[in-house]
């Protein structure tokens, strides 16, 4: 799993972002789970995702940070990733990022592709 910490900091809230190839949803779950053994990671606010699967399409979750899960997937259906999950991890730093939380998905997911292609 490849696992980028610190990317994006905000108003005290902080960004990590993370990803490996992924063929179920079971799979997602288990990748998911490694990730929070982290100490880090386990105690993130959110930790949102998306994946879209070639046989059964698209799944995401937000874990709480309301719409996160369908940024993320469409970023992947603009690059037509598939069969790759991509979590983008939020320690929340006190205050409301509005809409701007969003852009700083977007932003985690780009960071990520770009060190995929590299």
């Amino acid at each position: 799993m490849l696992v980028l910490e610190n990317i994006i900091s905000d108003r005290g809230s902080k960004y990590a972002v993370a990803g490996a190839p992924c063929e179920s949803e079971d799979q997602a779950r288990a990748l998911l789970g490694e990730l929070r053994r982290r100490k880090k990671f386990a105690r993130a606010t959110h930790n949102s995702w998306g994946l879209l699967l070639s046989g059964a399409g698209p799944v995401k979750n937000d874990d709480g940070e309301s719409g996160a899960g369908q940024v993320i997937l469409r970023m992947l259906e603009r690059e037509d990733l598939r069969d790759h999950l991509i979590v983008v991890t939020r320690w929340f730093g006190g205050r409301n990022l509005g809409g701007d939380r969003f852009r700083h998905i977007q932003e985690a997911v780009r960071i990520y592709l770009e060190e995929l292609r590299h």
